[in-house]
């Protein structure tokens, strides 16, 4: 068969490839969850499983599509792609719709060890009261994990009475100990049905805050950035070079480090900043202790980090506009004033529209500064444990997933993950729209 050409044989090559990657995946999923029904597989069981379904279907392939094997050296890009990209998407969006957490994630609980005395069959005599032993009232469904010898398989309780218990299988091995495993479970819309019925502790506070947050940063940037480009645009001013190193100064330096040196600054007590204000008479501001001072402080050193990227764009773009536009506004009389509303204006606009979609794009998902600064905080009355004063969805949703006091539920947090890619997305949307990305060349 004859290679196809262009575009269409680049789109077959690709859908061949990733297709085959996807059944191999699949192929290794369902033969380890179906090895787990009856002993403890490793982990890299679904990498063997995968591989023998992989390696013979390349072959297959290569067979009866001879110019495919010309496309193999995608096979890494793509593996790489359905592991780092795929699928962590796809276990976003399944965990979203679970209960899984810190609680309930799937793994044997190693405290309700209990030892197995006595067997007969499927039934099984513990040394304890299963209640007991395993922590559970009802304990009729609850999986165990049974070991024996290096053997492990799973099997669900049938019957419990005192210290019996009826399996749903019989172990094909003498069972020394039983685990209780600590199952997460399917709840549908669950998770975002708590999310909307906190709406007015969480949701609407925190999305309010972040659209604002996205907003002003990107406002405050871009003007002082702008006015900085227009002044160091002058080409009369002496030492500009200098003054556009020490200004980008803020943006060279690493962010993990600028941040951190600004909490210190801003300390209630101890920072330079209060004290200075102390000198000029002025009483100490809580920066990062007042709900809404906190939200000052996030802005002012976002506005630190932030300026020098606009500056740089913006004299990217003033240097592209001609100074025959200058001299010709000059000659018909126009001032200065006129000149920037009339011609540096309208054609900055163009150019700078994109970056500023970007910036609140990448604003709204600032994590860092959230994390770095405030961590979130201060507390608020009235506001979830993990929903603080200066938190925005992307550090609300780490909160619920990973911090002590969110429990680790991560099925929240990836469901609030949800939420998040779905404004992302619509703001993307809106960016290609208004940049005229999408829209076709005639």
């Amino acid at each position: 068969m004859r290679h196809p050409p262009g575009l269409r044989g680049f789109l077959l090559a690709l859908a061949l490839l990733l297709g085959l990657l996807l059944l191999a995946t699949g192929v290794g999923l369902f033969g380890y969850l179906a090895l787990q029904a009856y002993l403890a597989p490793p982990g890299w069981t679904v990498l063997v499983l995968a591989l023998l379904v992989l390696l013979p279907g390349a072959v297959l392939l290569g067979r009866l599509f001879p110019w495919l094997a010309d496309w193999y050296y995608f096979f890494p890009a793509l593996a790489f792609l359905l592991v780092f990209t795929l699928y962590p998407i796809g276990l976003t969006v399944y965990l979203a719709f679970t209960d899984y957490s810190g609680a309930r994630s799937g793994a044997p609980d190693r405290t309700t060890q209990t030892a197995v005395v006595a067997q007969e069959g499927a039934r099984l005599q513990l040394e304890a009261e299963v209640g007991q032993a395993f922590r559970c009232q009802d304990c009729t469904g609850l999986l165990l994990e049974l070991y024996a010898e290096g053997h492990r398989m799973r099997a669900r309780i049938l019957e419990a009475e005192g210290r019996e218990v009826l399996l749903d299988r019989t172990p094909p091995f003498g069972v020394e100990f039983a685990t209780r495993i600590n199952e997460y479970r399917f709840i549908g819309l669950g998770n975002f049905a708590f999310i909307l019925s906190q709406a007015s502790r969480a949701l609407l506070p925190v999305f309010a805050w972040n659209v604002a947050f996205a907003t002003l940063t990107v406002a405050l940037n871009a003007l002082l950035g702008v006015l900085l480009a227009l002044i160091l645009n002058n080409k009369a001013l002496k030492l500009r070079n200098l003054y556009r190193t020490l200004l980008i100064v803020s943006w060279a330096l690493p962010g993990v480090i600028t941040i951190q040196v600004w909490v210190a600054l801003l300390n209630y007590n101890f920072g330079a900043i209060n004290r200075l204000l102390g000198i000029l008479g002025i009483y100490p501001i809580p920066w990062l202790t007042d709900p809404d001072w906190a939200k000052v402080a996030v802005l002012l050193v976002n506005l630190w980090l932030g300026f020098p990227f606009m500056m740089t764009a913006a004299l990217g773009a003033l240097s592209t506009i001609p100074d025959e536009l200058y001299e010709a506004a000059r000659v018909d009389g126009a001032s200065p004033w006129q000149a920037l509303k009339g011609i540096t204006l309208p054609l900055l606009y163009p150019p700078m529209l994109p970056i500023l979609l970007s910036s609140f794009a990448f604003n709204f998902n600032n994590f860092m500064i959230i994390f770095l600064l405030t961590g979130g905080g201060p507390p608020q009355e009235g506001r979830m444990a993990t929903v603080q004063a200066t938190d925005i969805l992307i550090s609300w949703a780490y909160k619920t997933a990973f911090s002590a006091e969110g429990q680790m539920a991560y099925g929240l947090g990836a469901a609030i993950s949800l939420l998040i890619f779905l404004v992302t997305v619509g703001i993307s949307l809106f960016n290609f729209r208004v940049t005229g990305v999408l829209r076709e060349v005639r």
